[in-house]
């Protein structure tokens, strides 16, 4: 099982940017998917997350109409919006695949079960 997550870069406070996460050796229509970052010293953080289907997603409150999740099936891939980014949001941001089928998107890192390479993403004023 392989998750790769890009698109991450350097950009403005205020910027927008949309990560991508492609997966390969898994079925992917079996697995909801979750956006986390981590910054240097803190815990891996929930950011959002998208049932198998994709008609239900979560965020966090603090990503709350600032991000947009979402999925094609048919690519293997997540996509993560992020919009209105501030320094805060410098982190490596990791995409994760969640078999878990009980109705409920997870919100911590320890519920999923592959993780990919994250991808750095630094917002500078």
């Amino acid at each position: 099982v392989q998750l790769q997550a890009y698109g991450g870069g350097l950009v403005q406070t205020g910027s927008s940017l949309t990560l991508s996460c492609t997966t390969s050796g898994l079925i992917f229509s079996n697995y909801d998917m979750g956006w986390f970052r981590q910054a240097p010293g803190k815990e891996r953080q929930f950011v959002a997350a998208i049932s198998r289907s994709g008609f239900d997603t979560h965020y966090r409150p603090s990503w709350e109409g600032r991000a947009t999740i979402s999925r094609d099936n048919t690519k293997n891939t997540v996509y993560l919006q992020m919009n209105r980014l501030t320094e805060e949001d410098t982190a490596v941001y990791y995409c994760g695949a969640d078999r878990r089928d009980d109705g409920w998107l997870g919100t911590s890192y320890q519920l999923y079960d592959y993780w990919g390479r994250g991808t750095q993403v630094t917002v500078s004023s």
